[in-house]
């Protein structure tokens, strides 16, 4: 599944994707990091406010990998034997503790050691102490989500936990490191299109692009027959009829058909393998999401869960990021904070030594004004 740190994204818009990529990557002009171009976008996107609140907080900055928690981020489904759908969320707790950098041991770490991440896995699982997650997952029943007040396929959103707690089935833990980093690491290709009988994917649009994007990001990267590289082939018997293509180094299912149906005794289609249909509503035509968002509630929420020194490492981090965009963009940026939450806007300003009245109109003056 496409896993990540946090439980949401920036954007639910998969075409959007790029355009996101492009303000974390280079300025063009200068090959420099910019804040105004992250900045820019996160201001006229207004749906990135609960994710850009969650990385500039404690928990965007991880004290390695065995530290963080890990989602799925996306909603994708279950199917039972009765044939019901459920969809579902899946939420891997670490074992071993949360522990966050904070900005300037960050910064110390970066200069230390750029590698700590990766040396603090390795040495763990080394030396026998392998991390370990619990597994849960949210479950909500496919009815529900046609009337749940929240979109329950919206990238940008938690499902509360009061409606649908946590539900742990297993566990998951890292007892083996690689024997060769590259074939195993760098060749790996995950997608999430890979999934056993009774799992299944959802209308989530950003989940649904993935479904396309990640097999064709792989075929660039690695080849057309990059399932077939042993990291990344089934460890159990599977028969298809996919043949040929460049760098096919197996036997390539020697002289046997390469159709379906056939009268040679080939395998056939497992209709259990696929998703059952579901009723479709709605319009066909692109929709704009920008029409049925709350953006505001969930990242106000979160910024009131904090602790008081925990909002104030918060406000720290974002202005001395944000207080190299210009103007214009500080200001846009602070009526989001604000509508989530007066106190976060007001700090944000005050960090920037802008005045907090007249924020909603767009009247921010210097606090020397």
């Amino acid at each position: 599944m496409v896993g990540n740190n946090t439980p949401v994204f920036f954007i639910r818009d998969p075409l959007k994707f790029g355009d996101f990529i492009h303000t974390q990557k280079r300025d063009p002009e200068t090959n420099l990091k910019s804040p105004t171009m992250m900045w820019d976008f996160w201001s006229l996107s207004p749906e990135s406010l609960h994710q850009v609140t969650i990385l500039f907080s404690d928990r965007g900055t991880p004290d390695g990998y065995r530290h963080m928690d890990g989602f799925s981020s996306h909603t994708f489904s279950l199917i039972n034997s009765k044939n019901e759908l459920f969809y579902v969320k899946y939420h891997f707790k670490t074992r071993q503790g949360i522990k966050n950098f904070d900005r300037d041991s960050a910064e110390v770490m970066k200069g230390k050691d750029p590698d700590y991440a990766q040396r603090d896995l390795f040495d763990a699982i080394g030396k026998g102490d392998f991390p370990k997650w619990k597994v849960s997952i949210q479950i909500m029943p496919e009815k529900e989500a046609e009337t749940y007040h929240i979109n329950p396929f919206d990238l940008t959103k938690v499902w509360p936990h009061g409606d649908y707690p946590l539900i742990e089935i297993g566990e998951l833990t890292l007892d083996r490191n690689p024997e060769n980093y590259f074939a195993e690491v760098e060749q790996a290709a995950f997608e999430p299109k890979n999934v056993v009988q009774g799992m299944g994917y959802s209308p989530d649009k950003m989940l649904q692009a993935r479904l396309i994007s990640y097999p064709d990001a792989h075929r660039y990267r690695l080849g057309v027959n990059y399932d077939s590289l042993p990291v990344n082939k089934p460890q159990c018997p599977m028969h298809n009829y996919s043949r040929d293509g460049a760098m096919r180094f197996d036997g390539n299912f020697g002289s046997a058909p390469n159709y379906e149906p056939n009268s040679f005794d080939g395998p056939k289609e497992d209709a259990a393998y696929r998703e059952r249909p579901r009723a479709i509503a709605g319009s066909v035509d692109r929709h704009n999401h920008r029409l049925d968002s709350d953006y505001y509630t969930q990242p106000g929420n979160l910024f009131r869960l904090m602790t008081k020194d925990a909002r104030e490492r918060l406000v720290g981090n974002i202005v001395s990021s944000l207080i190299n965009a210009p103007r214009e963009i500080q200001e846009r940026q602070i009526r989001h904070f604000y509508k989530a939450d007066p106190n976060y806007g007001g700090g944000v300003a005050t960090g920037l030594g802008l005045k907090t009245e007249g924020v909603m109109n767009g009247e921010l003056a210097t606090a020397g004004d």
